[in-house]
């Protein structure tokens, strides 16, 4: 920026409030992200409108959206705000006990029911000054621009193929199999290849647009498709959702035996084979050599292992 006098009038608090109220679109929201009064990021909003020239946000319907110029903000400021973040903690090393970092996951409850709890646990009880923020993968969500501008640290889920520019770790494998209600017709007579494929199916919610899930991904390079008649986006919602219908759940074992001492449904084999489950964790190059993220990845492993034990 070559107007100095305009450099020198912008802070760090105020590319906070630039780039969370750009990213929540609402003022409410902002503030309440960042623990301020709505007048106090009202204010802030008003000095970056006339640093900027611009309205920044504005009214669309009953919500608010970014201008062209608000919207090209968003990924520079998050890379402010990211280098701010290593240059401080990274530079004197992080250290747990007094760090003061907000945490951001993506990942579904597919893993493990128990997976989400227990990493929001050890986070606060290693790092008990830290925030801890888990969001959601759903049709919505599009973790590759996330990822790159900073919203989220690490998303952990399971890919056929995972995404080639971004760095990955391998959490653990997993058997795919079929969850099913104890009264299900296949629990007594067992089931061929084609009676799985006609059986009605529920299947969680695609994680993005055009999205199929690594079991259909499958069934459709064999050439084959399943009956899906039931989707849910709350995947630790749907085994209730068999237990007291004929709907067949197919995922990873670990998940389906959480479920078959609190409901009446039973652990079939799936009559295709399917390749196991690999979930992992991904991380977008920015915070790869932060000392702060290499803690959580560290962390992410070391619940999911610890996890895959019980």
């Amino acid at each position: 920026m070559r107007d100095q006098a305009l450099f020198d009038k912008i802070d760090l608090h105020l590319i906070r409030v630039l780039h969370t109220v750009l990213t929540e679109r609402s003022v409410s929201r902002a503030a309440l992200r960042l623990g301020m009064y709505q007048p106090a990021v009202s204010a802030a909003l008003k000095r970056l409108r006339e640093l900027s020239g611009d309205p920044l946000l504005v009214r669309s319907g009953a919500g608010m959206v970014p201008t062209d110029a608000g919207l090209r903000m968003i990924e520079p400021s998050a890379n402010i705000l990211q280098a701010a973040e290593v240059l401080f903690t990274d530079a004197r090393g992080f250290d747990p006990q007094t760090a003061r970092n907000t945490f951001r996951v993506a990942a579904s409850d597919y893993l493990d029911p128990l997976f989400l709890p227990r990493l929001v646990s050890q986070i606060k009880s290693q790092a008990p000054l830290c925030h801890i923020e888990i969001h959601p993968l759903t049709a919505a969500s599009d973790y590759h621009a996330q990822l790159a501008r900073g919203e989220v640290d690490v998303v952990v889920g399971n890919w056929l193929k995972p995404p080639e520019e971004l760095h990955l770790g391998k959490l653990f494998a997993d058997e795919v199999v079929c969850l099913v209600s104890n009264d299900h017709p296949a629990v007594r007579r067992g089931w061929t290849p084609d009676d799985w494929l006609r059986a009605e199916h529920v299947a969680p919610t695609p994680t993005h647009p055009g999205a199929r899930g690594v079991i259909d991904d499958h069934l459709e390079s064999l050439g084959l498709a399943r009956n899906i008649t039931a989707r849910c986006p709350h995947f630790g919602l749907i085994p209730a959702m068999v237990a007291s219908s004929l709907l067949v759940l197919t995922s990873g074992r670990q998940y389906c035996e959480r479920f078959v001492e609190r409901l009446p449904v039973k652990i079939l084999q799936c009559p295709i084979d399917f390749p196991e489950l690999m979930y992992y964790q991904l991380w977008h190059e920015r915070t790869h050599a932060s000392a702060s993220a290499k803690w959580l990845r560290e962390l992410v492993k070391s619940v999911a292992a610890a996890s895959r034990k019980q």
